[in-house]
């Protein structure tokens, strides 16, 4: 059979979008393949916040803020404690990932009409000595627009080379198996799945109505991970964090099943770290869901309380936005798979944020206007007053023990005593009438609101838990949110894929969450956040590139 385009690149989403765009700007003919239907273009990165790892850039220089390579690097280092043999590439992939973080990654995608919000977010602040996990400085650059935001560019340039006739798209196909010949990758088989209509992220039919064969000089794994796909996360879950909790909540569609890093491990492909994942631990279940179990993830401030399922406040440092692996670690060790934020009303209003493009309407939807709300309104942003008014884990009370009562009967047990976390809310509360104080938390607290873009939209001002002027108390049962995998097939910095011989297997290459976003795990285990969409977008670049020049 006659070879169909010169690459094949397998997925949709962010990573093989960003493939396709580079293979068709080099004149080159590429056919991406996706089980899903078009309406679900971009993949996962649709519904993000958008947010990109960025160092020393024109945002942070207005803000103050002084980052260099060498300071982000040493971040990244201290946060991934590569310690395998095989994290050769990984920590290859990181040195480079940084470089372009630090160098061309924003002119790059400027050039394309992407724009980033002004200011700048601290996630994953660590807590730790200098050379241990967390950033040191804001780092986290969010896309004006989200997640459809940074998709945009690249669909509309897919969009174009498919009108120019140099990519087809082929949605409904779902690859089974790939095509090898003398050890050479040379295509696709698969099933034709029966037109679907079912909007973004709502689960679609697994139907066959036909079979189809592509052959190409080159395949681009670009397929994802497991998040989607419960007994996979479970079977993978790292036996440093325990054993895997009894309840999880998803953060990705169904459609993240994992299924083609089976078949290409199948096919020869060598997967490393696939006990590497990132998972949240401040996961809501969502009142509208689109997927199964479809859960959102809090990204809070730094004052809200939390407390173990037990009633005792995690241990320092881990305070929210501080380390999720950590405090998924903690959590785990307690027995129990949720735990509780305990807050008031002025924290709620000004702290806490949600993930996902679809839950930051003003980002989203470019709107200063709406935007400029985060920093004057009197309640809680619309979208979390939704959550609190409609979803099944936040409890809203005046008085403390009527607070701890429900929250025992939202977890079907009566481990918590009023008396106990009292105790604990008003040693907090003591700590707050100077400037300086031995609790970790407030210290972070006052480092925080000395940061302008903390002080402005996130960082309350710090007040007493117990206060009434500050009520009501909110509680919120925190749930293990499943997210992002970390491992995945061993590349070198070309994307090619490594065999399990331990050589290149020649015309396959990955990029994006199925090469663990490069080399097969560059966030080793802990990752900075913006790092993600950031991951896909320079192993995508790469895997497309080298791709395009190895082809004739």
């Amino acid at each position: 059979m006659a070879e169909e385009s010169d690459v094949i690149v397998v997925g949709g989403g962010l990573a093989g979008l960003v493939a396709a765009t580079e293979i068709a700007d080099a004149g080159k003919r590429v056919t991406v393949v996706d089980q899903e239907g078009e309406q679900s273009l971009g993949g996962q990165a649709f519904w993000s916040l958008g947010g990109l790892f960025l160092v020393n850039s024109p945002e942070q220089r207005r803000l103050g803020i002084k980052d260099s390579y060498d300071l982000a690097l040493q971040d990244w280092m201290g946060s991934a404690g590569f310690d395998r043999d095989e994290d050769l590439w990984p920590r290859r992939w990181a040195e480079a990932y940084v470089a372009f973080a630090a160098g061309e990654k924003r002119a790059w995608l400027r050039a394309m009409g992407h724009r980033i919000f002004p200011l700048v977010g601290w996630a994953e602040r660590g807590g730790y000595d200098a050379m241990g996990h967390g950033n040191s400085v804001p780092r986290f650059h969010v896309t004006w627009g989200t997640g459809p935001g940074i998709v945009e560019p690249f669909e509309r340039r897919a969009r174009q080379a498919r009108d120019g006739g140099r990519l087809t798209f082929k949605f409904r196909h779902r690859v089974d198996a790939l095509i090898a010949t003398n050890g050479t990758i040379e295509g696709v088989s698969g099933a034709i799945l029966e037109p679907d209509k079912a909007e973004r992220g709502v689960s679609s039919s697994r139907k066959a109505i036909g079979d189809f064969t592509l052959r190409a000089q080159a395949v681009i794994v670009a397929s994802g991970g497991i998040g989607g796909n419960d007994a996979l996360v479970r079977q993978n879950w790292p036996a440093w964090l325990g054993r895997p909790p009894a309840s999880m909540i998803s953060g990705v569609p169904e459609h993240v099943d994992g299924r083609m890093i089976g078949i290409t491990e199948a096919a020869g492909a060598r997967l490393i770290n696939r006990d590497r994942m990132w998972h949240y631990v401040e996961g809501i279940r969502n009142w509208a869901p689109i997927w199964p179990r479809h859960g959102i993830r809090i990204l809070p401030g730094p004052s809200s309380m939390w407390f173990d399922a037990n009633g005792r406040r995690l241990p320092s440092p881990l305070f929210p936005g501080s380390d999720t692996l950590g405090q998924l670690q903690y959590i785990m060790s307690t027995g129990h798979d949720y735990s509780w934020f305990v807050l008031t009303q002025s924290i709620i209003k000004k702290e806490f944020a949600l993930s996902g493009s679809e839950q930051n309407p003003d980002l989203t939807g470019k709107s200063w206007m709406m935007t400029a709300r985060r920093a004057t309104n009197k309640g809680a942003p619309a979208p979390v007053a939704a959550f609190m008014a409609r979803g099944a884990d936040f409890i809203i009370r005046e008085k403390l023990a009527d607070l701890v009562e429900a929250m025992n009967a939202l977890a079907g047990n009566g481990l918590l005593r009023t008396e106990e976390l009292k105790a604990q809310i008003e040693a907090r509360d003591r700590e707050i009438e100077n400037p300086y104080a031995k609790d970790t938390q407030v210290l972070n607290i006052h480092n925080a609101r000395r940061y302008i873009g903390d002080r402005l939209i996130r960082t309350a001002r710090l007040h007493r838990i117990l206060d009434p002027a500050h009520g009501p108390l909110i509680a919120v049962k925190l749930n293990i949110l499943t997210r992002k995998t970390l491992g995945g097939f061993e590349t070198d910095l070309d994307s090619r894929v490594f065999g399990q011989d331990g050589k290149i297997m020649p015309g396959l290459y990955a990029a994006g969450e199925a090469a663990g976003f490069g080399g097969g795990g560059m966030h080793g285990y802990r990752s900075l956040e913006g790092t993600f969409l950031g991951g896909c977008l320079f192993s995508g670049r790469n895997a497309g590139r080298a791709a395009a020049k190895a082809v004739s």
